[in-house]
């Protein structure tokens, strides 16, 4: 069996982007996704994306919150210790693939109505 996820949803957040340091720094992008579950058990997950090099490039330039995209991407978990010494479990999937799931048109119209709704709402 392969680690294959894959999502269609909204950015629920503009992605927060970083850079590694070094000769040569890497992008790194992250974002949640808001995605509705179908038949008996309906709702919404929120599972949070991570998006490395050029694809988290591509994050950074193109995708703000309410942009629908469709997400091909890997589980990954980790840990490591925060500050105060405790101990912080990570789960995220990394994304190998990510394009637009709506027009241009659509995406600014969507995008506004989007925001609009979760102004009100909180994941």
């Amino acid at each position: 069996m392969a680690n294959f996820a894959l999502f269609c949803g909204r950015a629920t957040a503009d992605p927060k982007v970083t850079y590694t340091q070094g000769d040569k720094p890497m992008c790194i992008a992250r974002f949640g996704l808001a995605v509705d579950r179908r038949g008996k058990d309906k709702g919404t997950d929120y599972p949070n994306m991570v998006a490395f090099g050029k694809t988290g490039e591509f994050v950074e330039k193109y995708i703000k919150k309410g942009t629908m995209v469709i997400v091909r991407s890997r589980y990954q978990s980790g840990s490591y210790t925060n500050r105060d010494g405790q101990k912080v479990y990570t789960h995220e999937f990394v994304i190998d693939d990510i394009e637009f799931a709506e027009s241009k048109s659509a995406a600014a119209q969507n995008q506004e109505q989007y925001t609009q709704q979760t102004q009100t709402q909180a994941p």
